[in-house]
């Protein structure tokens, strides 16, 4: 058997310890990427290496899986895939969020801790030459911080299938008591609650820098059985590396209370000023990316410096004047 091959039938043997209910031979020719009869014969191959694997019958078809898991020898992580696991966590962390990263971390101590010494050993110069030579671009622009203890609630009634209670304001509006069906987390460059209204069940999402008050409700408050979170992420919106700049904004009293609780950037120095601003300082590069964010925050964000900020900004609001008035135009003829 070819190195190639055997690899296949290791990582098959994977999938089908790490699945409780089994793989059908559809579900192995999907998730490797191959067909059905080279399934049908890394699956035998699969049963003569490992005896204790199951067949288990779910009509009309089959499914296969290995009870009590692999031993050490088989499941023994490599160092691109330990290498992968930290710099996840430290990502994680830099963008200020801990309790994800902590989970990771104690993962990763896991997995250690269950190895061999010896294959620690064998490992650890590839592991620190990786460490090394790899690292975690800063992406430019704000990121909401999550809170550890809101995030625990949330997960809580997930699981449970509660109702979800909060707080939640909103700038410029009155802050109103919710309940809600939860859904899911989605994390990105602001981290929301998905949640179902328990009355008319339209589908929101509620950014979590925004909640306060977050409590578990008693009774069930499962989401809607055709709900799927992958499907609705994907219905909404990189990197850009040029010269590193020394940004200064400065956010109006309406927004100042906002902007303190964002984490704009890991350089960033945020200062109240005496006519109840906020002035906010970091060094970055990527001005168009950011540009971009300020939009959102309108009138009450001033530009102090960089001067290409303020003229990649300017660049920006000319192209989506000129976009505008050619669709405006457009719509008139």
């Amino acid at each position: 058997m070819r190195h190639d091959k055997a690899m296949m039938v290791l990582d098959l043997a994977r999938r089908l310890a790490a699945s409780a209910e089994g793989l059908t031979l559809n579900e192995m020719a999907r998730d490797l990427e191959i067909g059905r009869r080279t399934a049908e014969r890394l699956r035998d191959a699969v049963i003569a290496m490992f005896p204790q694997t199951e067949e288990v019958s779910d009509p009309p078809t089959k499914r296969w899986r290995i009870r009590g898991g692999l031993s050490g020898f088989e499941q023994a992580p490599t160092a691109t895939e330990l290498v992968e696991l930290a710099k996840a966590a430290e990502g994680l962390r830099r963008t200020g969020e801990g309790a994800r990263a902590a989970a990771l971390e104690s993962l990763e101590r896991k997995l250690k801790s269950a190895m061999r010494s010896t294959a620690l050993n064998r490992l650890a110069p590839d592991l620190e030459a990786l460490v090394r030579a790899e690292t975690i671009a800063v992406q430019a622009g704000p990121r909401p911080t999550a809170d550890e203890v809101m995030l625990a609630t949330i997960r809580r009634a997930l699981l449970a299938q509660s109702p979800l209670g909060f707080t939640y304001s909103r700038p410029g509006a009155e802050a109103r008591r919710r309940s809600v069906a939860p859904c899911g987390l989605m994390f990105g460059r602001a981290n929301y609650l998905v949640a179902a209204d328990r009355e008319s069940g339209r589908i929101q999402t509620f950014r979590l820098d925004r909640m306060s008050a977050v409590e578990v409700q008693d009774g069930m408050a499962p989401p809607p059985s055709d709900f799927d979170l992958a499907a609705f992420a994907s219905q909404s919106f990189g990197i850009y590396q040029d010269q590193i700049e020394e940004v200064t904004l400065r956010i109006s009293p309406e927004g100042a209370g906002e902007a303190r609780g964002w984490r704009w950037h890991p350089t960033q120095v945020v200062e109240d000023l005496a006519d109840g601003r906020v002035e906010v300082r970091f060094r970055a590069s990527g001005m168009r990316e950011l540009a971009w964010h300020l939009f959102t925050w309108g009138e009450q964000v001033e530009i102090v410096g960089p001067e290409r900020l303020k003229a990649v900004m300017a660049g920006e609001i000319e192209a989506a004047r000129r976009g505008l008035e050619r669709h405006h135009d457009g719509s008139l003829s």
